[in-house]
């Protein structure tokens, strides 16, 4: 909690930066800038601070949920993109900074190809979003900002 609101941290993984560009027909119009404005108001219209990250890098990644053992950080939102199917690394470092975290995904990565279905964060996440397009950022953070204990 910072300055007396819920913080909710939202986490963009690879090429989360051409959303709006990059397949739309799979992950639709809208630009991380979009998501960010909308989770930033809607941050503001509960009295909660909404904070974004996204990188390409695995390493800035974990570097970032690290820090956000310490900075007031109540929940995160995590579209680890790629690093899904790949990474133990940031799955080492959520389970390091015992942060609750939402898994979310803006395509149904189930309804894809046989390699997207596993996903090293499933059995931890304490929810799961996809398929909901960039609508379920809304949800995730809603999620967070209303169930969510605050951390002490």
């Amino acid at each position: 909690m910072r300055d007396g609101k819920k913080t909710v941290l939202v986490i963009n993984g690879p090429n989360l930066n051409l959303l709006g560009t990059r397949e739309p027909e799979i992950y639709g119009h809208e630009t991380l800038a979009d998501v960010e404005a909308a989770g930033k108001k809607q941050g503001n219209e509960y009295n909660a601070t909404v904070d974004f990250f996204q990188s390409n890098w695995e390493g800035a990644i974990v570097d970032r949920i690290q820090e956000a053992r310490t900075d007031g950080t109540d929940g995160i939102v995590l579209n680890p993109g790629g690093f899904t199917h790949t990474s133990v690394a940031i799955r080492d470092a959520l389970l390091g900074v015992s942060i609750p975290f939402i898994e979310l995904h803006v395509s149904n990565i189930h309804a894809r190809e046989e390699w997207r279905h596993h996903s090293y964060f499933q059995d931890k996440a304490k929810a799961i979003i996809a398929g909901c397009g960039v609508q379920g950022y809304e949800y995730a953070i809603d999620l967070v900002i209303k169930k969510f204990p605050v951390k002490e």
